[in-house]
């Protein structure tokens, strides 16, 4: 009898609709993940899933991804679990180095991290104490730590092996139309180039380093987010791993639909015989534009900026910590800017389109956390036509755009000015609102 009760409470447990949806979503990530892992096999090179698995052993491609997603994990554990886990992941890299180092084995191609490993094999044994050790609430809280570390290791893993079929799949790219947009911006990459070129290689390495950390410093604000998960015991409703990787999902459909490779490629050297001439930082081009065809190996992954989106979401989400956390925010986006434009990877339009598609899914998201209602729909209608229109504006008049650089330029700015006035007002509503304290009536005096 009790065992027929408890079968049915377990069974009533995973018919709730929250139950539901997670499964469902486990699915379809699973799904998801498989057909990417398919389509690199197609291409004879792997996959996702087995570059993932390559990491509980070979020398990791990004060693402080994985520390940064140990971190996420550790906010459901409590500080002697903490100091214990890092113990291990170090104890565990440690071990791993003495042995590449006697076997002469320290790297693989394509990797190189000296650590890392450690950091993989604490999540992974976190989920296994969850399923074997624990119950109820710490169970689900403890996997759901797991969950978010493994997500964002598995995104840059996602996000790599889309790069990979952008470049098999798009063999001819629109740079020379977003190029000619660019000039009612001014063409701003040629301008960034030229600067970051004159700051020499110290202002280079710093942009460098901004913009291949970026993942870290999103940890960085994303744990000041969830520092009272493991006294609360549960997250919060909307925090910024979920933009980071709703943008790392939703980015690399729109390159397939609009593929650019970036001015250094397209107009530079590093683009080889492929670029049209070797024009960038010095020389914009000029000339009507034409759809190019280009190598089967570099990414189309300008449009939009998804550096420039998570730089926009960091920024926002480091506006409510202390000082030195929205002084880090802002430095990032503008250190992230300079990034994208100074080392020729985008053009201005990119960037634009980076913030609006930024806001518009943190919207989307914020939305969905508190409840949709009408001026969360009317924010991501808004933001969502802008971005539209900006992609349709590229693709069919950009002749137009750098003929009347005085007429589209302004508009341009000003649609993004919108969506972002747009975002400010609406989530400033959507902040409960703090009535003032209710001051004491004085008391007469007695006589």
């Amino acid at each position: 009898m009790f065992s027929h009760i408890k079968g049915r409470s377990v069974f009533a447990t995973w018919c709730r609709p929250r139950a539901i949806l997670w499964a469902t979503a486990g699915v379809v990530a699973l799904g998801f993940l498989i057909t990417l892992e398919i389509a690199a096999r197609h291409y004879g090179l792997p996959g996702p899933i087995t570059t993932q698995a390559q990491e509980v052993v070979f020398a990791p491609k990004s060693g402080p991804l994985l520390y940064a997603s140990m971190a996420l994990m550790m906010v459901v554990l409590t500080w002697r679990q903490r100091f214990i886990a890092a113990g291990a992941a170090i104890g565990i890299d440690v071990v791993f180095f003495l042995v590449r180092w006697v076997v002469d084995a320290r790297t693989t191609p394509g990797y190189g991290h000296p650590f890392g490993n450690g950091a993989l094999w604490v999540i992974l044994g976190c989920a296994v104490i969850a399923v074997t050790r624990r119950t109820g609430q710490e169970r689900a809280l403890l996997l759901k730590g797991v969950g978010l570390g493994l997500l964002l290791v598995t995104g840059r893993k996602t996000g790599d092996t889309w790069l990979l079929i952008t470049s098999k799949t798009r063999p001819t790219v629109l740079d020379q139309y977003v190029a000619t947009a660019d000039h009612a911006l001014g063409d701003p990459s040629w301008v960034a180039g030229r600067i970051v070129e004159a700051t020499g290689p110290i202002g280079a390495h710093v942009l460098d380093w901004v913009y291949i950390q970026l993942a870290v410093a999103a940890v960085v604000v994303a744990l000041y987010q969830l520092r009272n998960v493991a006294v609360e015991r549960r997250f919060p409703r909307h925090h910024l791993v979920r933009t980071f990787l709703v943008i790392g999902l939703l980015g690399p459909g729109i390159y397939m639909l609009f593929p650019v490779v970036g001015p250094v490629f397209a107009y530079g050297a590093d683009g080889g015989h492929w670029a049209v001439a070797n024009l960038w930082p010095n020389t914009p081009p000029a000339g009507a534009p034409h759809q190019m065809p280009f190598n089967g190996t570099t990414p189309r992954n300008c449009m939009p900026s998804l550096h420039t989106a998570w730089a926009t979401t960091i920024f926002v989400h480091s506006r409510r910590g202390p000082r030195i956390l929205r002084f880090l925010g802002a430095f990032w986006l503008i250190a992230t800017l300079g990034a994208t434009l100074g080392f020729g990877y985008h053009y201005g339009a990119d960037i634009i389109a980076g913030v609006v598609f930024a806001l518009t899914v943190e919207a989307a998201l914020r939305s969905h956390a508190r409840g949709w209602d009408r001026s969360g729909i009317q924010l991501v209608a808004h933001g969502t036509a802008v971005f539209a229109a900006f992609l349709v504006s590229y693709r069919c008049l950009p002749m137009e755009m750098a003929e009347h650089p005085w007429v589209f330029g302004p508009l341009l700015v000003l649609a993004m000015a919108s969506v972002i006035q747009g975002y400010v007002r609406t989530t400033r509503l959507w902040e409960p609102q703090i009535p003032p304290a209710r001051q004491p009536e004085p008391q007469p005096e007695l006589v």
